[in-house]
């Protein structure tokens, strides 16, 4: 692994709040094993392994029933190991992949039956190249026949000019991390409310996830400064929002999270058992097992 790569928490706690029955985590991902499922050549990061047994006994310890798996870019677009964990999940698991365009029907046809739902279009250019867009709208148009959806990553700055060509996709399009706010600018940001805008339209859902990454305050005054953004989108576009811990975390540079105390900001910002059942229950598996 890279030489100030953070490995995941070694020892997360508990939660201590109840979660509602059929709960998903609906962002994670596996990392290799590198001797088995190799990291792709033009990666941008090597992490270290996070195995599909690690994440399962997370899941469990944590209290979750489901994850929703994100092939992440340091596997490019060779998706074993994702499609290794979701045959092994007993179907407890469902898939997010990344995708070239010379992909094929008979493959797309086996990551549909493994449990693959939709494919991740990444734009956060620290992490991987630019793919013209052209490209982007064959695999959209390929996938939208199956049903599928699609996952992208971008940061705040970057929302307003891929507005048009988000809108022009022919699928529902879910933000990760609800497209990476900047706390510093606040609620009233012309960004976030350009992002609030974009969610009233029913075509776009959004995961309230990883405080971790958008907190100036950090974990010792419990990400307290994002969790405004989360509770508004969560309250006001409760039913296409979704959840999960981003484990195990990859690129972190400023701490490694406690996954426990994560799960716990569920109380913050979802805090009615109506608020909690459609972000961790109703939303993922409509958008995930419904299909």
């Amino acid at each position: 692994m890279d030489p100030d790569w953070l490995p995941f928490h070694p020892n997360p706690s508990k939660p201590t709040i109840n979660l509602p029955k059929g709960a998903v985590d609906a962002h994670c991902h596996v990392f290799g094993p590198a001797n088995k499922f190799p990291f792709a050549p033009e990666r941008k990061y090597t992490p270290c392994d996070a195995s599909k047994e690690k994440l399962f006994k997370l899941r469990d310890f944590l209290g979750f029933e489901k994850n929703v798996i994100v092939q992440a870019s340091c596997h490019g677009t060779n998706n074993e190991a994702l499609e290794d964990t979701l045959l092994s999940s007993n179907d407890l698991a469902r898939g997010v992949a990344v995708v070239s365009p010379q992909v094929t029907k008979a493959d797309l046809n086996r990551l549909d039956e493994a449990g693959v739902r939709a494919v991740r279009f990444n734009f956060v250019k620290r992490l991987v190249d630019n793919t013209p867009r052209e490209i982007f709208q064959k695999i959209a148009k390929t996938i939208a026949d199956l049903g599928w959806h699609i996952v992208v990553y971008l940061e705040a700055q970057d929302l307003e000019e891929l507005i048009p060509f988000l809108k022009s996709l022919p699928t529902d399009i879910v933000f990760d991390h609800m497209a990476r706010p900047d706390v510093s600018k606040g609620l009233d940001s012309m960004e976030f409310n350009l992002f609030q805008e974009l969610m009233e339209n029913n075509k776009f859902w959004c995961k309230t996830s990883c405080p971790e990454r958008l907190s100036r305050e950090g974990p010792e005054q419990n990400y307290s400064d994002i969790l405004p953004f989360m509770r508004l989108l969560v309250e006001n576009y409760s039913d296409r929002v979704l959840w999960g811990t981003d484990w195990p975390h990859p690129n972190m540079k400023s701490h490694m999270p406690d996954d426990g105390q994560l799960v716990n900001i569920l109380d913050e910002i979802a805090p009615t058992e109506e608020l909690k059942v459609k972000l961790l229950v109703e939303n993922p598996t409509r958008l995930y097992w419904d299909h």
